[in-house]
């Protein structure tokens, strides 16, 4: 297969095209080179057979059109991803959130690939809770939640009036190597980074606040699955997390990273963040009875990966 990966030097880009390319496939990485990191990802996958590098905005129509020609399918990933910089600047979170999957929809429309969008659990808002299914209302809470839900619904509307193969994932917090995490988004990572080089962390709430966290191949693999059982999977949304078997808090993750680094984590706490859930765990039982998707690694095992990976970039 022919894919293009939009946001395809982040972290879950990365990951994704080096398994694509894997697997035999040809790919387009196709980023704007905006984001914390990725410059080193694009090193890192550089050279490598089968892979062109396009570089571009979603926000440019013309720019991707050029690109998506011809191919087979197109893994949506490209966004800005933090609640706090789409508060501080919601034109430009609109714009490449809301405007940019438009621009990916319309471009995709005229050569019908398959399309799967990369979604968020943040368009539940206020109405997520400790086991979500995709029957829950949606609540468009924060700028982010507004644009990241406005992709969502159009993706969704496009197989539905223009019959275009797409598929929505509405994902929980994943984790893995690659990711450069920063103090508002990629927290897993963030976290252990600070706690290595022992710089204070400030904790927004309580510090009870729970997700569902999801290793990044296991997300990884949920894409490959979707794809293949495009038949049933098209027009569909997924919840795609670790499920209730995979929670944390940040509390918890806190205190694990103080018994691997066999020392007190410096911490303090501040006000909670405006359109921060409390409380967010995946129902991920669609994905499993649709294309026969599970997690199958455990957040133990996943998170002693990511701890080796980011001690690997802070010594």
């Amino acid at each position: 297969m022919r894919a293009v990966v939009t946001g395809g030097a982040g972290f879950i880009g990365t990951n994704l095209i080096i398994s694509l390319l894997d697997r035999g496939d040809s790919v387009i990485l196709y980023d704007n080179l905006s984001r914390n990191g990725v410059e080193e990802n694009l090193t890192y996958l550089e050279g490598r057979e089968n892979l062109e590098i396009a570089l571009g905005d979603v926000r440019d129509y013309e720019r991707l059109r050029e690109v998506v020609k011809g191919v087979d399918v197109i893994y949506h990933l490209a966004a800005q991803v933090a609640v706090t910089t789409s508060i501080t600047n919601p034109r430009e979170d609109f714009e490449v959130n809301a405007l940019g999957t438009l621009n990916v929809l319309e471009a995709a429309r005229h050569s019908h690939p398959i399309v799967l969008y990369a979604s968020t659990n943040k368009v539940y808002g206020g109405n997520g809770g400790s086991c979500t299914d995709e029957q829950q209302p949606l609540d468009f809470c924060s700028p982010y939640g507004c644009s990241k839900g406005a992709g969502d619904q159009y993706t969704r509307d496009y197989y539905r009036i223009y019959n275009l193969p797409t598929i929505v994932f509405r994902q929980s917090c994943i984790y893995g190597p690659r990711q450069f995490g920063v103090v508002d988004q990629g927290w897993l990572s963030w976290l252990a980074t600070a706690a290595y080089r022992d710089i204070p962390i400030t904790i927004y709430g309580d510090g009870s606040q729970i997700r569902d966290v999801l290793y990044v191949d296991d997300l990884i693999e949920a894409f490959h699955q979707a794809v293949e059982f495009v038949e049933i999977t098209r027009g569909q949304v997924y919840n795609i997390g670790g499920g209730p078997r995979n929670t944390l808090s940040l509390l918890d993750w806190i205190h694990l990273l103080e018994a691997h680094l066999d020392r007190p984590v410096r911490y303090e706490f501040a006000e909670w963040r405006l359109g921060d859930q409390r409380v967010y765990v995946s129902d991920i039982a669609k994905a499993g009875q649709d294309f026969g998707w599970q997690p199958r690694t455990t957040k133990e095992a996943g998170l002693a990966k990511l701890l080796q990976w980011v001690y690997t970039q802070t010594t």
